[in-house]
């Protein structure tokens, strides 16, 4: 693929992202779930008025920027959100290339992403998971970007990663998750390079693979420098807040964040939206972030006067915090498929001298790229998803979004493989994927972007009961 067209295809995949975030950005002219907090606490950095949140405030500090540049209307407080929405898609796609150096993979991760509904609608409204995840996505390109150099040049990349890593942390704590998946990428990647040649009796190469050149990261890097960047930027984070609001020292707003989580409790009875952790890569469970009924398409969103009659309603505006399902579900099947794979081979005793063809593929054995990147994204998906299953508070398929952005690297890394493959069946599988993917994203953006339905319209879209 001539650089040119990656270019362009990169271009292409910014402004669909951008183009979609910004579509009729203030047509709801109310307060979206979460916006009545963040929305708000923005506004109160900059009226000077005292509050408590129960996330850290870097978030809500961008929101306040939006709307200092203009204004504290519907606009205002969401454009923000998706200027830093629309970057996501192409950090998915920094990452794919740094992990194999491939432009076909890098734009479709790139692509897939920029079809990803829960992605979208976190764009569009005042809400903090967009900057939870470009600074945790940042924070693994940079890293990945640090390993790839050598002397002076690695530690001003790492610098970079730590920074973003601690702004991750200083939007949510579950920002953390990132910075996990990176340990635990390096943990998973020395185990193997060490027992590998043991297990299957055939050299593992060391230095191909810029995966494997984390374990040229020193400890001290890994887990002194990285860390110790990281803690300062977010301990620097809070200085504003706690300045506006000296109610709190800084121990005590975090003994305050951590008891209310703790004691929040879980289950219908808190939220109607609660979903388990264990659900959210079968999509059991979506969020209605707005739900409105109008007799004309004239008519302003909220509408005021009595609502309407049963069956009276023409038209009916939603909007879902729901990841596109074909998406989702092939992400979901793609991660597990790859890390089943990778395991099997793995440990398999002794080799085989002639590796047959499987599922992704090609005859190659269990080295370079089909070695360490599904452990890259295996780790990854792991270290956002698994550890909220020993969280008891209320939890939301919101909290699967860092996961998922992995779940689909790991389905573009497959279809790219076979797009590329000899076997006519591969290439046709790999385009009905992507087609598929896009069929869903156009089938269900009237829930992504507010787009009026009919009542029947509206009916046939929800395809899950528990998705009301």
């Amino acid at each position: 693929m001539k650089l040119n067209r990656f270019w362009f295809g990169l271009w292409v995949i910014w402004l669909f992202a951008l183009a979609l975030r910004f579509w009729q950005l203030g047509q709801f002219n109310t307060l979206v779930f979460d916006e009545i907090y963040f929305a708000k606490f923005g506004h109160n950095y900059l009226t000077h008025t005292s509050f408590f949140d129960v996330h850290p405030p870097l978030g809500k500090y961008m929101i306040a920027l939006g709307i200092w540049l203009q204004g504290f209307n519907t606009w205002g407080f969401r454009w923000m959100n998706a200027l830093t929405g629309s970057f996501i898609p192409l950090l998915v796609t920094g990452i794919a290339y740094q992990l194999t150096q491939r432009r076909s993979y890098a734009l479709i991760a790139g692509g897939l992403a920029a079809l990803d509904g829960l992605l979208l609608v976190e764009s569009r409204y005042a809400l903090i998971n967009v900057y939870l995840v470009l600074f945790g996505l940042l924070g693994h390109w940079f890293c990945l970007r640090a390993v790839r150099r050598q002397d002076l040049a690695r530690w001003r990349w790492l610098t970079l990663s730590a920074i973003s890593f601690g702004a991750c942390a200083a939007v949510k704590w579950n920002g953390l998750g990132f910075l996990l998946g990176l340990y635990l990428s390096w943990i998973a990647g020395w185990i193997v390079t060490r027992l590998g040649p043991r297990l299957q009796q055939t050299p593992i190469p060391r230095r191909s693979p810029p995966l494997q050149k984390l374990e040229l990261l020193s400890l001290v890097q890994l887990f002194g420098y990285i860390p110790a960047i990281a803690a300062l930027v977010y301990g620097l984070a809070w200085i504003p807040h706690l300045l506006q609001n000296p109610s709190y020292d800084v121990v005590q707003v975090h003994q305050e964040i951590l008891s209310y989580h703790q004691y929040l409790g879980g289950g219908q009875e808190i939220h109607p939206y609660c979903s388990a952790w264990y659900t959210w890569p079968l999509l059991l469970r979506s969020i209605s972030y707005l739900y409105q009924t109008a007799v004309d398409l004239s008519e302003s969103i909220p509408i005021t006067g009595p609502p309407l009659p049963g069956g009276a309603a023409r038209y009916l505006y939603s909007i879902y915090a729901l990841g596109n399902p074909p998406l989702w579900w092939l992400s979901t099947a793609a991660i597990l498929g790859i890390l089943g794979r990778w395991c099997w081979q793995l440990w398999q005793r002794p080799p085989q001298s002639e590796p047959a063809a499987d599922w992704l593929g090609g005859r190659a054995p269990l080295t370079g790229e089909k070695l360490w990147v599904p452990l890259y994204l295996g780790a990854n998906f792991a270290a956002n998803w698994l550890p909220w299953a020993i969280v008891s508070r209320c939890t939301f398929l919101y909290h699967y979004l860092g996961a998922s952005l992995f779940s689909g690297l790991a389905l573009a890394w497959v279809v790219d493989h076979w797009l590329s493959s000899p076997y006519r069946l591969r290439q046709w599988a790999g385009l009905a994927i992507l087609g598929v993917c896009g069929l869903g994203f156009v089938y269900w953006a009237p829930f992504f972007l507010g787009l009026p339905l009919s009542p029947e319209a509206w009916r046939a879209r929800i395809w899950l009961p528990s998705w009301i």
